[in-house]
């Protein structure tokens, strides 16, 4: 469900199941419309949430229980988008974002990592990310460039 917060910015509140990633990606494109983002932008958008709200799900909520929230506040600034991912799951490991660099690669076929990849990914095509846990919330702060002003 999209709250328009402010002129210009916007929440989108999900719960914490992999279908509504899928619906919140939608949900936040769609709002992100009236700035014409190229496609390449709209893509990096896509692709830096998706990574961020399905490693929410698959490690931050307990399978076993409800699914809890998560929230989407999205807003522009000359410097490109602002995003504040916050959802009330398990505190990452020692409460620090993995590391951003890329798992390593140059091994045999069959011993090719499965995932850490997102975070690189993450790192790599956001700027100025940023964890923190705020009392039972975790806090993931994001800026991902345009050139939309």
């Amino acid at each position: 469900m999209t709250e328009q917060v402010e002129s210009g910015s916007f929440d989108v509140r999900i719960g914490g199941a992999t279908l509504a990633v899928r619906d919140a990606l939608r949900e936040v494109l769609s709002n992100l419309q009236p700035l014409a983002l190229s496609a390449d932008e709209a893509g990096t958008v896509e692709l830096v949430l998706a990574e961020a709200l399905n490693n929410i799900v698959e490690h931050a909520f307990d399978a076993d229980e409800k699914p809890g929230e998560i929230r989407i506040r999205c807003w522009r600034r000359r410097d490109g988008l602002h995003f504040a991912i916050i959802d009330d799951g398990l505190a990452m490991p020692e409460n620090k974002a993995p590391a951003s660099c890329a798992p390593c690669v140059d091994v045999e076929v069959t011993a090719l990592p499965e995932g850490g990849f997102g975070w690189f990914m993450i790192h790599t095509l956001a700027k100025d990310v940023r964890y923190a846990r705020v009392g039972e919330t975790n806090h993931l702060n994001l800026r991902v460039s345009s050139s939309h002003r």
